[in-house]
Parts: structure tokens; C-alpha cells; sequence
């Protein structure tokens, strides 16, 4: 079974977004800062990574460089979500595979994820 990591301090949306990806049978880890997170990817070994841009201690691109710097989750896919920011993540594809707009389409954050995780066949 594949497993997403969702990061995003405002946990209605971390929720919404794992409830929705547990239904289509993906398991979800959440966190609301990226430190816990990154605390997360030593325990877990997510096939994705969903987390926003706008978090208190670090933001959603030095999330990402984090991530990469590490060895063992430096090739794990990576969806920015933001509202404003969005075109900072646009900027860095040497981190994220994707760049959504908040607010966002469920529909097409499944699709998204599912094409990533390779399970729209």
C-alpha cells in the first residue's frame, strides 16, 4: 500500500486531504510543522510528500531542500501546495513534481497523486 505524507499547519485541509487519499486506499501521515515531519521521515518511508508553503519554522521550499538533502528521500516526489506562493514552488522543479493552487480541486489533487504513485491504471 502506498503512503503519502501530508504537511500542512492548518489541519482541516491535512485532514480533508486524508480523508479523501484513505478512500482511494492510500495510507496518509499528517503533520502541522515541518520539523515533525521531517521527525516523521525517520520512522516512515512515505511514496510522497503533499505540504504547503506557508508553515511556522520553516516554509514548505526549506521542507523540501531538508528532504532532499537527505540520502534516503532525496528521489520521493514532492506537491507544493499554496495559495500566493505558489509560483516560489513554480521556480524550484529541482524539489517539487507538481505545484498546486489553494484554494484546491480534490479531484484533481487525486488524480495528481495517483498518477505519481502510478495507480491511475
Amino acid at each position: 500500500m502506498k503512503t503519502v505524507l501530508i504537511l500542512d499547519d492548518e489541519y482541516l485541509i491535512a485532514d480533508i486531504l486524508s480523508f479523501a487519499l484513505e478512500d482511494e486506499g492510500i495510507l496518509t501521515v499528517t503533520a502541522g510543522r515541518g520539523q515533525k515531519a521531517l521527525e516523521i521521515l525517520d520512522r516512515e518511508r512515505p511514496d510522497l510528500i503533499i505540504t504547503d508553503f506557508m508553515m511556522p519554522g520553516m516554509t514548505g521550499i526549506e521542507f523540501a531542500e531538508a528532504v532532499r538533502a537527505r540520502d534516503s528521500n532525496k528521489n520521493v516526489p514532492m506537491i507544493l501546495m499554496s495559495g500566493a506562493q505558489a509560483h516560489l514552488g513554480a521556480e524550484r522543479p529541482d524539489l517539487f513534481v507538481e505545484v498546486l493552487a489553494k484554494p484546491f480541486d480534490i479531484a484533481v489533487v487525486l488524480a495528481k497523486v495517483k498518477a505519481l504513485l502510478d495507480m491511475d491504471k
